[in-house]
């Protein structure tokens, strides 16, 4: 996929108050400070489109960008260690799992892990309960240049092995690094495949 233009749509509160043009969906998603900015920045071939930052949970809302007018890429919150109440923890979590459950245009959520960490009980249980609402996903490791490629592929596999603890085969998996650019077309071809379907279907 060429992406030849990306405009910010918007930020909104509650799923019910997002684009309704029918475009196809995919959402980007991971515990807070995996480097969710970073990869949509490189994915895009943009320096600010999400801005990065050191301070974990700065995504409030779901943030909406209309991708070569075709598709739209949706940032979500991330989950997990974000500096905020325990009130506004739950609204996040309200948001993301109304987002993910009623969002009939949604098409994929891309997952984001941290190679370099061991799989926490959050991505776990993040994971375990998109299967068993059978939302379609994929899992994005980020981070690959801050190992030695031994460790990476070490640590990848010990997460994927822990998962399929609790599951018979694991999604498809992508390995990026934002900053060498690493898995940018596997993830656009992906995307592209996956937005032809969604048009495919319209069509019939």
């Amino acid at each position: 996929m060429d992406i030849q233009t990306v405009y910010f749509v918007g930020s909104f509160p509650t799923e019910s108050k997002c684009p309704t043009d029918n475009k196809p969906e995919i959402a980007f998603i991971g515990r807070s400070n995996v480097g969710k900015s970073s990869l949509l920045n490189m994915l895009c071939n943009q320096k600010d489109l999400a801005k990065v930052s050191g301070t974990p949970g700065k995504t409030r809302q779901l943030n909406y960008f209309v991708i070569n007018e075709e598709w739209y890429l949706v940032d979500l919150p991330g989950y997990g260690f974000a500096k905020a109440s325990k009130k506004a923890k739950a609204n996040y979590e309200r948001m993301i799992e109304q987002y993910l459950l009623q969002r009939e245009t949604l098409m994929c959520a891309m997952v984001l892990l941290d190679c370099r960490h061991e799989l926490q009980s959050i991505d776990r249980e993040f994971i375990n309960w998109l299967g068993s609402m059978h939302i379609p996903f994929v899992l994005v490791f980020t981070k690959l240049d801050k190992l030695k490629e031994s460790e990476t592929e070490a640590n990848m596999q010990r997460i994927k092995d822990q998962l399929l603890e609790s599951w018979h085969s694991l999604p498809e998996t992508f390995a990026t690094s934002a900053k060498k650019k690493k898995g940018r077309d596997e993830i656009l071809n992906f995307v592209e495949s996956t937005i032809k379907t969604y048009q495919e279907r319209q069509v019939e």
